[in-house]
């Protein structure tokens, strides 16, 4: 890492599940080993499978060692060493990051972007198994890989054992999807999860990702290249939740608890601000001048976002960036980083807070650079 200068944080990125992160499973909980499944329709697509519920593609099967390799799609460039992005091999991710000029990720999930299963007991087995497997790949890492663990959210006393695990294995938020089964983020029943991470000084992540069924259902009834289909199953819920945090009182009940909001962009921002300010004047509520800021909310963007705009809304200490490593839909791209220094209408303050600053602050990483 080079300590000289601020050190450069991805706010985003991902592991991608292989066999192994099951490895970490109980002998009495081999029945609920996630397996790989052929989509019946398209062999060539395979998706991972718990108790026939069917998840997010099983990457695993993506080829190509060469971190440009893959076919671009777009002017972004996605491709990533197939045993970097699923952490076969710690080292040549680390090399990677050396490459790409980062020296911090913070890891998120990829499985989980859906409700995998409503047993309890499976769901606290496969969380568990997933965050051994993420303090294994922390412990090889040099402290450049913290991550955001995950939590059976239909058991909270058994979440809050795994919450306090992770943290002494490097985990530094907790991930939450926008919508959790029946409950909203800001529902009171999440209340003691919120009351543990601020006592562990662990913040709160809401990744993309869809927690209701019915939900995922309803979008996934069109085609999946339907180009809005992501969008309403992952983006638009993630933007729903930071409003209804936004308009809680969540900040003043756990006032140290801080927020992310991860690879939903953030041209939302100015909209959200102004709904936001116009609903509280409404009803006679006073909102903070810096609405972020004072609600402990850190946002991840893009770099070909309209940041002097955003800015002008989200302030300061609220933006950072992700590049989606790992991934290929249309938060991805490697240049992310590259693209936000080379950009001439934000100060190098604003560059140094998207980039160092804010994710330090929200991920409350005790790193010296």
């Amino acid at each position: 890492m080079d300590h000289a200068n601020n050190l450069v944080i991805d706010a985003d990125a991902h592991v991608i599940e292989n066999d192994h992160t099951w490895d970490f499973l109980e002998p009495s909980e081999a029945k609920y080993r996630p397996k790989v499944v052929s989509d019946p329709d398209n062999p060539l697509f395979q998706y991972w499978e718990v108790d026939g519920r069917r998840g997010p593609p099983a990457l695993t099967v993506e080829g190509g060692d060469d971190p440009e390799e893959r076919a671009q799609e777009s002017d972004r460039r996605i491709g990533t060493p197939r045993e970097s992005r699923l952490l076969v091999n710690v080292d040549s991710r680390l090399n990677h990051m050396d490459f790409l000029n980062i020296d911090i990720q913070v890891l998120h999930n990829t499985l989980f972007l859906y409700d995998m299963t409503e047993d309890p007991d499976a769901e606290a087995a496969l969380t568990r198994s997933w965050n051994k497997w993420l303090g294994e790949i922390w412990k090889m890492s040099n402290g450049r890989l913290p991550w955001s663990c995950m939590v059976p959210t239909r058991l909270l006393d058994e979440a809050k054992v795994q919450m306090r695990a992770a943290k002494e294995n490097g985990a530094v938020a907790v991930c939450m999807r926008p919508v959790e089964g029946e409950h909203l983020i800001t529902d009171p029943y999440f209340y003691p999860l919120m009351e543990e991470a601020q006592k562990l000084d662990m913040s709160m992540a809401i990744h993309i990702a869809n927690g209701n069924s019915a939900s995922v259902d309803l979008y996934g009834s069109v085609p999946a290249s339907h180009p809005a289909a992501g969008f309403g199953i992952f983006r638009a819920p993630t933007v729903i939740a930071c409003m209804f945090l936004v308009l809680s009182e969540i900040s003043e009940l756990f006032p140290k608890l801080r927020w992310g909001i991860i690879e939903a962009a953030a041209q939302w921002i100015p909209w959200i601000h102004r709904e936001a300010t116009r609903r509280s004047e409404r009803d006679g509520r006073e909102l903070p001048e810096d609405l972020f800021g004072g609600k402990n909310i850190f946002v991840t963007c893009q770099s070909d976002e309209d940041l002097p705009w955003i800015l002008k809304y989200a302030g300061e200490n609220c933006l950072m960036i992700g590049t989606d490593y790992g991934h290929n839909d249309t938060s991805s791209d490697l240049n992310m980083i590259s693209m936000l220094r080379a950009r001439d209408d934000i100060s190098a303050a604003a560059k140094e807070r998207i980039l160092s600053h804010n994710p330090r602050a929200l991920y409350g990483l005790d790193v010296v650079g």
